[in-house]
């Protein structure tokens, strides 16, 4: 059986339900004999007040609840990034909630409805390529919105990234310091800001080389191991194969090291430290991002934009480094000599 609402009440005293609100809160107004038949009605029905309900309808009295939506939370990047969302809030007393999208607008809306369809405090969002008009309701209704690895196109908050462009800029101008000239790129879905970026950054390095791009060793696209696998096999298959590559994820990364699990004279640079990185054969030099220090970056913008804070919104770069380990220095015209990557 369903849980008997206000409107049941009300229409079994045949009052209204603002009669039978008052009635439950104890507010004066009501006379002796109407307020006799709502409680009357509330036994009758077993009606229970929900006092969280109540308590939201109250100025300035929030639910200590957050919510987290992120592309992947199967991505390495994005569970860090996760958990350190989660200690600021446990700081503070807060929970919370995560959901995923899959870089699809569609969930994305779906996701974040049933976020603030529990009154949420704030959100921090990965945003996807869609539209996000649609949060300029909630946001008028006071939920507090930070984006973060990417901006939300016309969506005026607080947003959280890193130097995505010049940090694959000089992954690629390393690669390039090296001897190679044929260095590919494997990246995801074009649509997505952070890719656009990181492709530009590789165009802007061949650029300041005085080299074309070109289109036989891009590969866009990438969402799994798999396809990773196989836009290597699709590169090392051409007649001029490349000598580099720089992968533009930690996934696309991942999968190039399983595709390459016999001696390959390649040299590689990643976006995205790995757990182990440094115990590959060789060592995985990598462009790295704090996902850490961009979590908790976001938190504490949103924690501030909870506590009051109206101050125009801020866009927050945080620096990648460059970290040089072994797997990115082969010199083009020995990585023929060299026993390549293992994994």
């Amino acid at each position: 059986m369903r849980r008997p609402t206000m409107k049941d009440v009300a229409r079994a005293a045949g009052v209204s339900p603002m009669t039978v609100s008052r009635v439950v809160s104890g507010e004066a107004g009501v006379s002796p004999g109407t307020a006799a038949r709502v409680e009357q009605a509330v036994r009758k029905l077993g009606y229970q007040r929900n006092d969280n309900a109540r308590n939201l309808r109250q100025k300035n009295l929030g639910t200590s609840t957050i919510a987290l939506v992120v592309d992947d939370l199967a991505n390495p990047f994005y569970a860090l990034m996760a958990r350190s969302v989660e200690d600021e809030a446990h700081r503070r007393g807060y929970v919370v909630l995560v959901g995923s999208t899959n870089d699809e607008p569609r969930r994305e809306r779906e996701v974040i409805a049933a976020f603030t369809a529990r009154q949420v405090d704030g959100l921090i969002i990965v945003p996807t390529k869609g539209g996000h008009g649609f949060l300029k309701q909630p946001m008028e209704g006071g939920t507090q919105v930070v984006c973060v690895d990417r901006p939300a196109k016309g969506l005026a908050v607080d947003t959280v990234t890193v130097d995505n462009r010049a940090g694959a800029e000089r992954a690629v101008a390393h690669l390039l310091g090296h001897g190679h000239t044929r260095i590919a790129y494997l990246g995801d879905r074009y649509d997505i800001w952070t890719q656009r970026e990181r492709h530009l950054g590789y165009l802007d390095a061949l650029a300041a080389h005085g080299l074309p791009e070109d289109p036989d060793l891009v590969r866009h696209g990438l969402r799994s191991h798999r396809e990773a696998r196989a836009a290597l096999a699709g590169l090392r298959a051409l007649d001029r194969p490349p000598t580099a590559l720089f992968t533009s994820n930690d996934l696309i990364t991942l999968g190039v090291l399983d595709g390459l699990d016999h001696p390959a004279p390649v040299a590689i640079v990643g976006f995205d430290d790995l757990p182990l990185a440094e115990r590959l054969s060789p060592p995985l030099t990598v462009v790295s991002q704090d996902p850490v220090a961009i979590g908790g970056t976001a938190a504490n913008l949103l924690f501030a934009r909870i506590g009051g804070d109206r101050s125009a919104p801020r866009s927050v770069v945080l620096l990648t480094r460059l970290l040089v380990r072994g797997s990115g220095e082969f010199r083009a015209e020995t990585t023929t000599q060299h026993p390549g990557h293992q994994q």
